[in-house]
Parts: structure tokens; C-alpha cells; sequence
């Protein structure tokens, strides 16, 4: 199964996840959202099973899912980025891609579409107007510093619900255990159980390599990120 991104940010000489208006400082959210329905019917051309949008757009979910019927792909199923919060924890990822300039705007940042750390109520309300759009399975992200959004999210929805432990997350752990102040692996164990626990059918982790070469009780023939330049 492939599960693609649908986001502008990677391809974005300013790093946000939507084209700008004219005066070059603000997120034109129409104008995005029909970039994003572009992008999600190629994906689905090209192969993808699922799409999953990650911008935080207004209506970008009932778009996308209305541009890929239209395009008669009425089987591809969209995982929506619901609850996606304005954190300090996606920062390797954006220094990774590139796109950790979007500070440089007027928006001093994603803090105009992303979620405020602070709002647990419009985080809700967010990802239930994905549900009411027609989305398959919506998200939380990120997720150790949300588990409380994750069990509220669960307890008002029967959607299959996931939760992305992101980079800094992933960050943070390793870089305690080299320290010697944490165990990498009970440490890492811990963090994931209490994002099922919180509620999460899915957990999209960095450690998934780490964890798949565990369970199976062989090496793995993992790429070599450092190498590559990725995270």
C-alpha cells in the first residue's frame, strides 16, 4: 500500500504549504486548496492507495475528495492531517526539506493555518469538519506532547485515528540515550505505548524501521539516512 502527502511546502521557494497572495504575505487558502486537488489526483494517477493531506487548509478535505471522485478515483481514501499543531518539534524535518525559512515571512511562520498549542477546542472542531468532509481516517500531530487530544478525539470519533511521533520527538529521545540519561530502548517503548494507549490505532514513528527489524527477528537492509541526507 502507498500512502502519498499532498503539501506544497517541500516545492515552495518560501517553505509554506500554500501559494501566497499578491503583497507575498499571507496563505491564499482557495488557491491552495486547488493546487492540493491537483496534486492528490496525480498521486492517485500515479499509484497512491491513500492521500493524505498535511497543509491545515480550510475545506481542502471535501475538495480533494470531490476532484478525485470527478477524476474517477472514488477508491482512493484520504488520511487527513486534522489535528496538526503549530510545534517547535518539526524542526529536523524542516531543516531536512528545506522549508524551516518560512519563517521568514510576515506569518512568522505556520502559526496563520497550523494550530495553536494552546487551543484544544479548535483542534476538535477541526478534525470533526474533516470527518463531516468525508475523510477515511484522521490524524494528531504531533503526538507525545497531544495525547490528550488524541483520548478526546477517540472518544468522539469512530474513524480509525492516527498519531505521528515527528521528528523532534524522535530527536529528543536519541539524543537523551546518547547522554546516558535515558534507555534508548525502554525510553522509545514507553513513548509509543502511551500513544496507543492515549487512543491511536496507528502510530506513523521514525523508530518503525527499528521496531519491524525487532519483531522480526532479523536485520533489516535499512538505508543508510545519514548518508542520504534525511532524517
Amino acid at each position: 500500500m502507498v500512502i502519498a502527502d499532498v503539501a506544497l511546502d517541500p516545492f515552495t521557494s518560501h517553505g509554506h504549504d500554500g501559494v501566497l497572495t499578491a503583497c507575498g504575505g499571507d496563505v491564499d487558502n482557495d488557491a491552495t486548496v486547488a493546487r492540493l486537488c491537483q496534486m492528490a489526483v496525480k498521486l492517485a494517477q500515479a499509484g497512491a492507495d491513500w492521500v493524505a493531506p498535511s497543509d491545515m487548509m480550510d475545506g481542502r478535505v471535501a475538495a480533494i475528495r470531490g476532484a478525485l471522485d470527478a477524476a474517477g478515483y472514488t477508491a482512493t481514501a484520504i488520511l487527513a492531517y486534522s489535528a496538526k499543531f503549530n510545534s517547535a518539534l518539526y524542526g529536523p524535518f524542516r531543516d531536512a526539506v528545506g522549508s524551516s525559512q518560512a519563517a521568514g515571512t510576515r506569518l512568522l511562520g505556520k502559526q496563520s493555518y497550523q494550530l495553536n498549542p494552546a487551543n484544544r477546542r479548535e483542534a476538535l472542531a477541526d478534525a470533526l469538519l474533516d470527518e463531516a468532509e468525508a475523510a477515511d481516517f484522521l490524524m494528531v500531530k504531533p503526538a507525545g506532547m497531544y495525547l490528550d487530544i488524541i483520548r478526546e478525539l477517540r472518544d468522539r470519533t469512530l474513524l480509525p485515528l492516527a498519531a505521528y511521533q515527528v521528528s523532534g520527538e524522535y530527536a529528543q529521545i536519541h539524543a537523551a540515550a546518547q547522554l546516558g540519561w535515558l534507555d534508548l530502548k525502554r525510553t522509545r517503548d514507553e513513548s509509543l505505548l502511551a500513544i496507543r494507549r492515549a487512543g491511536a490505532d496507528w502510530i506513523l514513528t521514525y523508530f518503525a524501521a527499528d521496531i519491524a527489524a525487532e519483531r522480526s527477528g532479523t536485520d533489516l537492509e535499512l538505508p543508510d539516512y545519514e548518508q542520504a541526507g534525511g532524517i
